[in-house]
C-alpha cells in the first residue's frame, strides 16, 4: 500500500473541504498566501529565532531578532497576495507583535524544541505519513512536555484576554505526535495556544494562553470511536473528497479549483 502524505497543519483543511485540500495536498496546485497569512509567518520567525536563542544561551536581544520578522515580510519565500494588507502596514504589525511576545511570553516558558521538524512519521496500520513541524516543545514545573502553538489573527485573542481553541484540537494532536517523534519523550502536559490578536494600534494588540485538554485522543480516538486520523486515513484511500461550498473560506481566494468545482453548483 502507498502511503498518503499528510502535512500537521493540513488536517482541519480535509475536514472543511475535501475538494480544496485535495487539489493543494494531493494534486499541488499552488496559490499565493495571503497577506494575514505572511504577517503570521513572520512573527514566527522572528520569535522562533529569539526562543532558540534563549533556549541555547546565544545571548540575542528582542531588537535582534527583528530582523528576521522584517525579512520575511520583504523577502517571502513563496508569492504572497498583499491586496488586503500593505507590507508596511504588516512589518509594523508583526513586530510589535514579536516584541509582544518575548516580554510577555517567552520570559515564562522553557522550551526544550523550537520550531521542531519531522519529515517521516509513518503510521504503517493508516497508510499515511505524518509531517510539519511543532512551534514549541516546552518542559514544566512537573517535568512533563507539551506543545505550544502560536496563532496569529484578527480574533485570536478577545478583549478579556480569552485565546480561541475552537476547531484546532485535531491539528494540534497532530502536532503532539510530531513533537514527541521529534524529541523522542512523550508528551503529557496539556497542548497550549498561544494567542496573538493581531490591530493596528498598541491597544488593540494582545496576547494570551490557554490549554486545549485532550487534543491526541480526539485524533487517535478510542476503543469506543475512532479517531479523526483513521477517519482522514479512510477518506484518502478511497479517493473520497467531497467540496464543501459552505465553508467559510469558499472563496477564489483560497481555493484553487473554485472556479470549476462541481460541488458549488
Amino acid at each position: 500500500m502507498d502511503l498518503v502524505r499528510i502535512r500537521a497543519s493540513s488536517l482541519g483543511d480535509l475536514f472543511d473541504c475535501g475538494a480544496r485540500w485535495k487539489a493543494r495536498n494531493i494534486d499541488h496546485i499552488i496559490m499565493p498566501t495571503s497577506g494575514a497569512a505572511q504577517l503570521g509567518t513572520a512573527v514566527h520567525a522572528g520569535t522562533a529565532l529569539y526562543d532558540t536563542s534563549r533556549m541555547n544561551n546565544e545571548g540575542l536581544t528582542i531588537d535582534d531578532c527583528v530582523g528576521a520578522v522584517v525579512d520575511t515580510i520583504y523577502h517571502p519565500e513563496e508569492d504572497v497576495d498583499w491586496s488586503e494588507q500593505n507590507q508596511k502596514e504588516a512589518e509594523e504589525i508583526a513586530t510589535a507583535l514579536h516584541k509582544l511576545y518575548c516580554e510577555k511570553i517567552a520570559p515564562h516558558k522553557t522550551y526544550v524544541a523550537v520550531e521542531a521538524k519531522c519529515d517521516n512519521l509513518e503510521i504503517m496500520d493508516l497508510g499515511i505519513v505524518l509531517t510539519g513541524s511543532t512551534d514549541r516543545v516546552s518542559v514544566n514545573d512537573k517535568g512533563e512536555y507539551g506543545i505550544c502553538d502560536l496563532k496569529t489573527g484578527r480574533s485570536a485573542v478577545a478583549a478579556d484576554g480569552t485565546v480561541k481553541t475552537a476547531g484546532y484540537a485535531a491539528q494540534l494532536g497532530m502536532y503532539e505526535l510530531l513533537g514527541s517523534y521529534s524529541i523522542g519523550k512523550p508528551i503529557t502536559a496539556p497542548a497550549e495556544i498561544i494567542g496573538l490578536q493581531v490591530a493596528k494600534t498598541d491597544r488593540g494588540r494582545r496576547v494570551g494562553i490557554a490549554p486545549v485538554i485532550g487534543a491526541r485522543q480526539l485524533l487517535l480516538g478510542t476503543d469506543e470511536e475512532e479517531g479523526l486520523l483513521e477517519i482522514a486515513a479512510s477518506f484518502i484511500r478511497a479517493g473520497r473528497f467531497p467540496g464543501n461550498p459552505r465553508s467559510q473560506i469558499c472563496s477564489p481566494k483560497y481555493c484553487p479549483v473554485y472556479n470549476e468545482c462541481r460541488f458549488r453548483k
